[in-house]
């Protein structure tokens, strides 16, 4: 890195932020990561002291080897973690978006628990001269527990910076025209090849998001009202009515109550009222992982054929499908509206060293 300022260009950077994943399908690598998710005081909002004994006595020892069986069934061979690789194929495919419409746009990926870390990303940025940073979360509808958790280690890391950058947040865009116009295609891009659900005869889709204690709803966190939205407005995008799709939620941990109705009972549901068909889609997952891939494309088809349903179709999620690198892209240019999009020439730098040059030796 160039140590004179004066001639290195400052750059725009948009840095997509996403949870994270174990680094290998194995105990002590799903252990490592679990510590660090789990001891978040955003995830799990119970005493630390409590909380430490349960995390580490119980939860650790039992959860890791299980976890880390199911982390190898949904592992990409060759690639690795389907999450890492859908998020770094966003990256990747975002950041050649803007180069082919001649932007010198930095983009990159961080992980708020496990590799490549917020630091290191933010550390590798500010060495490339990122002087403007757009954060957009890899998350559509917000909560404290994932997007607020995420703004919060880069706070973190900011704060140790002496020449910090300038800073702009992406809050949230479940109701963004474009990641809806993105879920749409998805649906229907499935159903084309699949055919579509006989709503006439009871077939449903069903929309699942991740799961939140429902004290988290109590204490004003927004999930809960942003994914009915979501899925209001990806039902009407459909053309279906509101007896023909259900937003359910998956992923409980734990015995006290979360936002309802949970996913796996509704389909169990289904399956035994008669319903012969259902569709599932998780619109608030960007990228296919564990909570989709095993859970829901897996355990939950099981659960609905042997409880009496006839066919399961999983939806894959957005991964880097091009309306959804569309859709990333048009959340980006609303937030980076008023920045330069470039970066300045090796003559713009030199005119601007001799500059500084001139005036330090007439100090």
């Amino acid at each position: 890195m160039n140590q004179n300022p004066h001639l290195r260009a400052s750059k725009t950077a948009v840095l997509l932020l996403n949870l994270g994943t174990p680094s290998a399908p194995t105990p002590k690598a799903v252990r490592a990561y679990l510590k660090e998710f789990l001891s978040d005081p955003r995830v799990v909002e119970i005493p630390r002291f409590i909380w430490w004994f349960i995390l580490n006595g119980i939860i650790l020892p039992i959860r890791s080897s299980a976890s880390a069986k199911k982390y190898a069934s949904i592992w990409l061979p060759q690639l690795g973690s389907p999450l890492m690789h859908y998020s770094r194929l966003q990256a990747k495919e975002l950041q050649e978006k803007f180069t082919n419409e001649g932007h010198t746009i930095l983009v990159s990926l961080a992980m708020r628990y496990g590799k490549p870390s917020t630091q290191e990303v933010l550390e590798n940025l500010k060495a490339e001269g990122m002087e403007r940073l757009l954060l957009l979360p890899l998350y559509p509808q917000y909560s404290a527990t994932t997007t607020a958790s995420s703004f919060d280690e880069v706070f973190r890391v900011l704060s140790t910076w002496r020449n910090q950058p300038e800073l702009r947040l992406v809050k949230h865009y479940h109701d963004n025209p474009a990641y809806i116009a993105a879920l749409r295609d998805q649906v229907l891009s499935s159903w084309d090849k699949d055919g579509r659900p006989d709503f006439l005869r009871g077939d449903r889709l069903v929309m699942s998001f991740h799961g939140l204690p429902k004290r988290n709803l109590m204490k004003g966190d927004p999930y809960h009202c942003e994914c009915l939205k979501t899925g209001r407005l990806l039902g009407e995008a459909l053309g279906l009515d509101s007896n023909q799709y259900i937003v359910t939620f998956q992923s409980r941990f734990g015995k006290a109550e979360w936002l309802k109705p949970y996913t796996a009972p509704t389909l169990e549901k289904l399956a035994k009222e008669g319903c012969q068909r259902v569709d599932v889609f998780c619109p608030g997952f960007p990228a296919d992982c564990l909570e989709t891939l095993e859970e829901i494309a897996m355990e939950a088809r099981e659960s609905f054929l042997e409880r009496g349903g006839k066919d399961y179709r999983y939806i894959p999620c957005l991964n880097s499908s091009p309306k959804w690198i569309e859709a990333l892209s048009d959340i980006a240019y609303t937030h980076l509206q008023g920045w330069s999009l470039g970066s300045e020439s090796s003559e713009e730098l030199a005119r601007r060293n001799e500059r500084a040059e001139f005036v330090q030796k007439q100090s």
